[in-house]
């Protein structure tokens, strides 16, 4: 912005406003006076005035009674000793009410002036015009009867005269107190700027010359002095704050150079206990890796080892349905060959056979599914590829996959999904996600019950997210230990097999394999839930060949 305060400056702000304020008062002091002094001076006028026209209608009532106007202008003469009056008519009152002109005086010098009938009315107070004053005066006989006018005119150059004096007075006055001002202004504005000069130029050179002991002097003025006083307590501040600066520097200056020996010491020792905990850190990576891998494959392990006994029994009971078909085919081969077959033999065979192949087909189909369902488990586990599929039909194979384990615990689990709902996302952290769910559920939170119940919502949330649910009713999760569910190695197990990995798997699936959130709500006695959501691309059905819908 410009820097307009360079113009301004407190000698010439000072002499402004004082010789303003001066001749503001002088001008309204000077013009009520002068006001007041012409009141006066044409007050007197009309007094004046007023009285000679009242002495002349005195005198003049006598020769208007006995009409002598000869006389009475005779008489008039004497007004030559008035210097202000000129003019003076006599009227009469005639017949009909009418004026007449009966007699005049006119000074020496003066023109006549014409008869003024007309104007009774308008002067009959003084009239001050053009140098002149006016006046019409009613004449009474018996202070009752009016029987004429006096008509003065009069000279108003006494008047002028005076108020030009005034005037010239009052601006000899006004000139000589506004110069006796701006002498005492001058004055003032010296007495109290040169001290702020004085200090203006020491901070100056202290400015210039950093040389903070220097003071300024005291000059009697009580404002200035003030703050001359804290001026020099700052400069002694500043002085003893400067020599404490000094004096930490150069104990900083003695003090660094033993300092940075001992600091290349530490500065060695660091990097020596840097290198070995980065070290150390590197062996705890690969050793949480190496257990978060351990932990997937001891469930894909518990999930072979109970698919296999699920698989074993359907194929068990093929094998019998089997072996006792081929033993009733040895009967009847044996029986045809000695010609002792019988028809009701036959009949028999035939409705066994057709039990015995019911058997085999339905346990064979059974196992034909099991085993397309750890399939696609596994390949869901191992995989980290998009795919297309459909949610329900994915939680349906999950749990078929878990159904050894499941069978063993009377806990029920309830899926609420859409049918249609086919999206466009990885289905192997989906998968390891819900199985370790619904093993932590079982092994934590139903512990001490017999029948739990697991409720999984799935929906979709602006056709961009999915939102996925997961709550039980079992024993719920401390506190404490809540705060830290996603750390690793936090398990309520320890010395049980429990390694505290699940979960911390399950918060990396969900952050990292699928850029989502989770978010977990418990409190002991009251059951847990898991809010899982993750962006996904869903997929119209409608849009699949058929092959991909089953």
């Amino acid at each position: 912005m410009p820097n307009t305060a360079k113009f301004l400056s407190i000698k010439s702000l000072i002499i402004w406003v004082v010789m303003a304020i001066t001749s503001l008062s002088l001008i309204i002091v000077s013009s009520v006076n002068l006001f007041s002094q012409i009141s006066s001076y044409q007050a007197e006028l009309q007094t004046d005035v007023t009285t000679l026209a009242e002495l002349i209608g005195n005198g003049a009532i006598s020769s208007i009674g006995l009409d002598q106007g000869a006389e009475l202008e005779t008489n008039l003469q004497v007004l030559a000793a008035a210097k202000i009056v000129e003019n003076v008519h006599i009227y009469k009152i005639g017949e009909n009410n009418e004026l007449d002109f009966f007699a005049s005086y006119n000074k020496t010098g003066i023109a006549p002036v014409k008869a003024k009938f007309e104007q009774a009315e308008e002067l009959a107070i003084v009239t001050i015009i053009g140098g002149v004053a006016e006046l019409i005066w009613p004449i009474y006989k018996d202070n009752t009867d009016l029987i004429g006018y006096v008509y003065l005119r009069a000279s108003a150059e006494t008047l002028e005269d005076h108020i030009s004096q005034s005037i010239l007075l009052t601006l000899s006055v006004f000139f000589v107190c506004i110069a006796i001002c701006f002498f005492l202004t001058l004055k003032l504005q010296r007495a109290i700027t040169a001290p702020i000069q004085t200090l203006v130029r020491l901070v100056q050179r202290i400015t210039r010359q950093k040389d903070f002991s220097n003071r300024a002097e005291p000059n009697g003025i009580k404002e200035i002095d003030i703050l001359i006083d804290a001026f020099n307590g700052m400069l002694e501040r500043t002085q003893g704050h400067i020599q404490r600066q000094a004096d930490a520097e150069h104990e900083y200056r003695t003090l660094n150079v033993s300092l940075e020996e001992k600091v290349n010491q530490r500065t060695l020792a660091l990097k020596e206990a840097n290198g070995e905990l980065i070290q150390t850190l590197e062996k705890l990576h690969q050793f949480q890796r190496q257990m978060v891998q351990n932990e997937k494959m001891a469930s894909l392990g518990d999930m072979v080892a109970g698919v296999a006994h699920e698989v074993n029994t359907p194929i068990g009971l093929g094998v019998t349905a089997s072996t006792m078909m081929l033993d009733r085919l040895g009967d009847l081969r044996k029986g045809f060959e000695e010609k002792t077959l019988k028809a009701s033999a036959l009949s028999k065979f035939i409705a066994e056979s057709e039990e015995n192949l019911n058997i085999i087909y339905r346990n064979l189909n059974r196992a034909a599914e099991l085993i397309s369902s750890f399939k696609q488990v596994a390949v869901d586990q191992s995989s980290e590829n998009n795919r297309t599929f459909s949610f329900a039909k994915l939680m349906d194979e999950i749990l078929m996959s878990m159904r050894p384990k499941l069978k063993r615990v009377n806990h029920e689990i309830l899926i609420h999904c859409a049918d249609d709902l086919y999206i466009e996302s990885k289905a192997g952290p989906i998968n390891q996600i819900m199985i370790n769910l619904i093993m932590n559920s079982i092994i934590h939170g139903f512990e001490f019950m017999e029948k739990g119940i697991i409720d999984i919502d799935i929906v979709m949330q602006d056709d961009k997210k999915i939102c996925i649910t997961f709550k039980d009713n079992g024993e719920g999760i401390p506190e404490q230990l809540r705060k830290r569910i996603f750390d690793p190695f936090v398990t309520t197990k320890r010395g049980q097999g429990g390694s505290g990995l699940g979960m911390h798997l399950v918060y990396n699936l969900v952050t990292q394999g699928l850029n989502g959130s989770i978010s977990v709500q418990s409190e002991t006695g009251k059951g847990v839930e898991f809010k899982i959501i993750f962006p996904v691309k869903r997929i119209n059905p409608a849009s699949l060949p058929k092959s991909a819908l089953f």
